[in-house]
């Protein structure tokens, strides 16, 4: 190694080395990438398919359909601003990891203030991770499908009280599997291909061709909004056709702007669960990580050690070249898998409530939980299926099921892994005191009183009948303000930690500002509109 390119490496690894909690970076080699390819598929498969299956939850299976289930699929175009942003905080959240093997929450704590600050600012992000939402309409799934029929305010008692024993049941497939991103991987792989198959055997076979153009023509349907009818209701209207041709901008109808910001704060990712991706990265070896380690798993995991502090590279030709290796992983893994599958995730889902909600009876009716159970039950009551209603109704529940069981033990994990990656790196404590093996004790015990805690706020929140939408609803609006906040921290670090050689080019700064920018609007429209009366 160069002499020079030593200096410029131990520079960036020792950046914020001095006055600050975190130790600065080790040095070591950046290995080299497998050449992307057929052969070494099981190499490229991992986070993007991970987020896919974590992602294919609330937002695509909750308020897709409930949004659709309203305006037809002319507000698509809501999700397609907030797939595409969101893809820019993804890859750079990779762009971090690759470069030092830590994830980015380690990364904020390596900045002014330091690290007690940003664990401070960290647990109120966190708070919705508190709200169990999946599990407890996974609780209404069963409920259904022990009752025969969709739950009433009758039935809150059976649907509470499957409702914990969901919550406790998911966290069981984190205990095993080597590293605990290895059975994430598996679980949320098979989701992809259970929950968007039968979305799409039914969507081909039985949604009419109309159906098929009303939702993916909405992604592009940019600038429709809803407007207040004249004989009561909504519509929707175009804001640059109607100021196009009354040279005023319409009076949008703000109803429903609570559905609609949950939806954007669901779709794709939202909230905190997107800076997963960077310890996902880390988990699966791509670059740096390979270098750092990974989270062991209960059982299986005894040989597998955690770094407490990540590792960069010195920026030399050849490194450079493996960067760029590495980079392609990124990438492809974004734009391949985790865009694509977060479209499909949004769309197919939309199809099933436009193709068979309305054959329910209880179509149009106010129901207690969420919008594809009118989809389950119009199949239900579709004549086309014939004696085959009841398999295909059973099979519909059985994929929610697969939508929201695995999505809530994700979001059990990233609380868990987030704040074990936090003290791992960030308490003086344990970086004396617990060895590189030991990382799963601190993960475990957090995972613990996590479920305890969430079963308490379960039972506050499930005293009200509507509560399962509900908790969905307020998780996914104030995410957005956590996903707002990230954003513009995660362009912070990569623009100041990174050497200039790997930093941000100008149109992922523009795209992950971008992120920032619509969620923190989005945050802002809701406050003004839903919370500030409130106190008025």
């Amino acid at each position: 190694m160069h002499s020079a390119d030593s200096d410029h490496a131990s520079q960036s690894a020792g950046l914020l080395g001095q006055g600050n909690a975190i130790p600065p970076w080790t040095i070591a080699e950046l290995p080299e990438p497998q050449p992307l390819g057929l052969r070494n598929l099981a190499g490229l498969i991992g986070p993007g398919i991970v987020m896919c299956g974590i992602q294919i939850g609330g937002g695509e299976w909750l308020m897709g359909p409930d949004v659709t289930a309203k305006y037809g699929g002319n507000l698509m175009w809501v999700a397609t601003i907030a797939i595409v942003t969101q893809a820019f905080y993804n890859i750079e959240c990779g762009r971090y990891a690759l470069y030092c093997g830590e994830p980015v929450f380690t990364g904020f704590m390596r900045t002014f203030p330091g690290p007690r600050f940003w664990m401070a600012v960290t647990a109120v992000l966190c708070l919705t991770f508190l709200i169990p939402g999946l599990s407890t309409n996974a609780a209404v799934l069963l409920a259904t499908v022990w009752l025969d029929r969709i739950p009433t305010a009758a039935d809150t008692t059976l649907v509470n009280t499957l409702a914990f024993v969901t919550l406790g049941a998911v966290v069981l497939p984190v205990l095993v599997g080597g590293k605990v991103y290895n059975m994430l991987q598996w679980i949320m792989t098979a989701k992809v291909f259970v929950v968007l198959g039968f979305c799409l055997a039914m969507g081909v076979f039985f949604v009419s061709p109309q159906g098929w153009w009303n939702v993916f023509s909405g992604f592009l349907r940019f600038g429709n909004v809803p407007v207040a009818a004249e004989g009561g209701g909504e519509s929707i209207v175009n804001l640059f056709g109607w100021r196009w041709e009354h040279g005023v901008w319409p009076a949008i109808s703000l109803t429903h702007i609570a559905t609609l910001g949950a939806f954007a704060g669901y779709a794709g990712g939202g909230g905190l669960a997107n800076s997963a991706y960077g310890n996902f990265v880390r988990d699966k070896g791509w670059g740096m990580g390979s270098q750092v380690g990974a989270i062991p798993s209960a059982v299986g995991g005894h040989s597998i050690t955690l770094s407490h502090i990540g590792a960069v590279f010195p920026i030399t030709p050849d490194n450079l070249r493996r960067w760029r290796g590495w980079w392609k992983y990124i990438l492809s893994d974004q734009l391949m898998v985790w865009v694509p599958g977060c479209f499909m995730g949004m769309a197919l889902p939309a199809l099933l409530s436009i193709g068979f909600a309305a054959n329910s009876p209880m179509f149009g009716r106010q129901i207690l939980y969420s919008q594809p159970l009118l989809a389950a039950d119009g199949i239900l009551h579709t004549p086309a299926f014939g004696a085959w209603a009841p398999v295909v109704w059973g099979l519909c529940l059985f994929t929610g099921l697969m939508v929201f069981l695995p999505s809530q033990m994700a979001i059990v994990d990233d609380f868990a892994r987030r704040w074990t990656d936090i003290l791992w790196s960030g308490s003086r404590r344990i970086r004396s005191r617990l060895k590189g093996n030991q990382a799963r004790q601190v993960y475990y015990s957090i995972l613990l009183v996590y479920v305890l805690w969430t079963i308490v706020v379960a039972a506050l929140f499930l005293r009200f009948p509507d509560a399962p939408k509900t908790m969905v609803t307020v998780i996914a609006n104030v995410n957005n303000v956590s996903l707002a906040v990230t954003a513009f921290h995660i362009l912070w670090i990569n623009c100041r930690l990174l050497p200039p050689e790997l930093r941000p080019r100008w149109y992922s700064r523009v795209g992950i500002a971008s992120c920032g920018v619509f969620y923190a609007g989005l945050s802002v429209l809701i406050f003004w509109t839903k919370i500030l009366p409130l106190f008025r």
